[in-house]
């Protein structure tokens, strides 16, 4: 009966996580139920390992199938299976924070090996999946500005280190208590005092996003309605510019998959978006489907697009496994027949910074999902990014919690960066973050719409940019090696199944 209720108890907690994120957005949610997961390890020092892994699992079963309970909108099986490969990282994780949480110093180790857990599920399978990061939950919390100083991680890290105090708040001794009482206080201090905004203030850009919205049903239009759709809404702007109702504007911003015809290779398609960058003055980053190397292949891109033709692209580096490209297609495809349905090309992809050369500004372009990978930030970074955009399609998600979840982590990337980030989706969310992570404008849902806006490049960089990777490498080091030493030079005694000397047990439980 006490396995069965530390699972449940475990779940529990899973679920209690998952409300710090759209829809119910409870902030500090995720911080408590962490430190009650904590809580449930240390008290579970003698328990067998397996009894550990099922705690870790029931945690992460409780997270994850709620937080990506939008992931049905692709399929029932797509939901599930992803929701248990990133469940099986916590049954694994529990296993390091058992042994960590329960030795001197757990208050550092134990927030080490969390990080590389996340770390771990944002790299593998295939590209890994990095949402539902703790740092995630910290938008419009004191906590959200130590991403500009140290990184997504980095801001893991601090929430973890708050969970931890309120661990030794509940279970310490006197100078535990007053340690973590202590902690708390100056984290969310620090946080307050942190400065945020823009990172080297350079020349200003008048920008347009087009939201053209869609036809109807995901999947369910004619090839080439979405382009139609966009162009029209782009005449409009032209219009206003021709009749000096809008002033003229150094760029205009596509979302992801604005034409799913290959300008490249159609004609009337290039013809008309060269017309209207010649009518506007400007030219229209277009995000489109390109046809790839082979007729099974193709690109999801983001192209700079004048009335003299294209110029720079960037390619999606992080297209979506079995959304956009499917692993093991020959030895899928007879199993499930939607693949070579929905997906008949696996998108290819690209391997450079998305740093584009754009009305005399460098953007960097990410492409939906890219948006949640650090790497890709921060290599856009390394080339020069002024401000960041985000081409994004949500319209498979029309009516969950995805795209609000993808807004979030948009505005932590603003805070972070020091830079707008400029989000153009085809019916929603479309929008402009300042570089204090805080909305300048949002667009009506699914409706055709464009935002008009000034905005302010960037010539500097954050902390983060310097500090982040470090800081990860770091923390997962720590993690590591105190998991090591918990398990093959420390912690013998849970190996053996034998009671701790009472004097360790002191140390553990005092530790802050």
């Amino acid at each position: 009966m006490r396995a069965l209720g530390a699972v449940v108890a475990a779940a529990a907690l899973g679920v209690l996580s998952s409300t710090a994120f759209e829809p119910l957005e409870w902030r500090y949610t995720m911080v408590l139920a962490v430190a009650g997961l904590f809580l449930l390890l240390r008290g579970l020092r003698e328990a067998r390992t397996r009894l550990v892994v099922a705690v870790g699992l029931a945690y992460g079963a409780g997270f994850f199938y709620v937080l990506i309970w939008w992931m049905r909108a692709v399929s029932d099986g797509a939901y599930i299976a992803l929701a248990l490969a990133e469940t099986l990282f916590l049954g694994v994780l529990a296993i390091g924070l058992r042994a960590t949480l329960v030795r001197r110093f757990w208050w550092i180790t134990a927030p080490g090996v969390w990080v590389f857990g996340e770390w771990a599920r944002s790299s593998f399978p295939f590209t890994g999946f990095p949402w539902g990061r703790l740092a995630h939950s910290a938008i419009d919390t004191p906590f959200a500005p130590y991403a500009r100083l140290i990184g997504m991680p980095g801001t893991s890290a601090v929430l973890l280190f708050l969970a931890c105090a309120l661990v030794a708040l509940v279970v310490g001794g006197r100078r535990a208590r007053v340690t973590g009482a202590a902690t708390i206080v100056a984290l969310t201090v620090i946080g307050l005092v942190l400065p945020v905004g823009i990172a080297g203030a350079g020349e200003t850009k008048k920008v347009a996003l087009i939201q053209g919205d869609v036809p109807g049903v995901f999947l369910t239009w004619p090839r080439g309605a979405i382009f139609d759709l966009h162009a029209a809404e782009t005449e409009k702007l032209a219009d206003r510019v021709e009749s000096g109702e809008s002033e003229r504007p150094d760029m205009v911003l596509w979302p992801e998959n604005a034409t799913d015809e290959d300008p490249l290779t159609t004609a009337d398609v290039r013809f008309e978006i060269e017309s209207l960058s010649a009518r506007i003055g400007a030219p229209i980053l277009v995000g489109g489907i390109f046809d790839g190397p082979r007729p099974d292949t193709a690109y999801n891109a983001g192209v700079v697009w004048t009335e003299n033709g294209p110029g720079d692209r960037y390619i999606k580096r992080k297209p979506v496994p079995y959304g956009e490209y499917v692993p093991f297609r020959d030895s899928l495809e007879g199993i499930v027949p939607r693949f070579d349905r929905d997906i008949p090309r696996n998108m290819l992809a690209g391997d450079l910074p998305g740093a584009l050369d754009i009305g005399g500004a460098v953007l960097g372009d990410t492409i939906c999902y890219d948006i949640v990978y650090d790497g890709v930030i921060r290599d856009s970074l390394a080339e020069g990014a002024q401000a960041i955009v985000v081409q994004t399609s949500n319209a498979a998600f029309t009516g969950t919690s995805q795209p609000e979840q993808q807004w979030d982590i948009s505005r932590l990337r603003a805070l972070e960066t020091g830079r707008y980030v400029l989000v153009p989706s085809t019916n929603g969310i479309s929008g402009i973050v300042g570089p204090d992570g805080q909305v300048v404008e949002r667009a009506p849902l699914h409706e055709p719409a464009t935002i008009e806006r000034t905005i302010t490049l960037a010539d500097g960089k954050t902390p983060s940019a310097t500090l982040g990777l470090p800081v990860e490498v770091l923390l997962i080091v720590v993690g590591l090696v105190g998991w090591a030493y918990a398990r093959f030079g420390g912690d013998a005694h849970l190996r053996r199944g034998r009671e701790p000397r009472a004097g360790a047990r002191r140390g553990a439980d005092g530790a802050a």
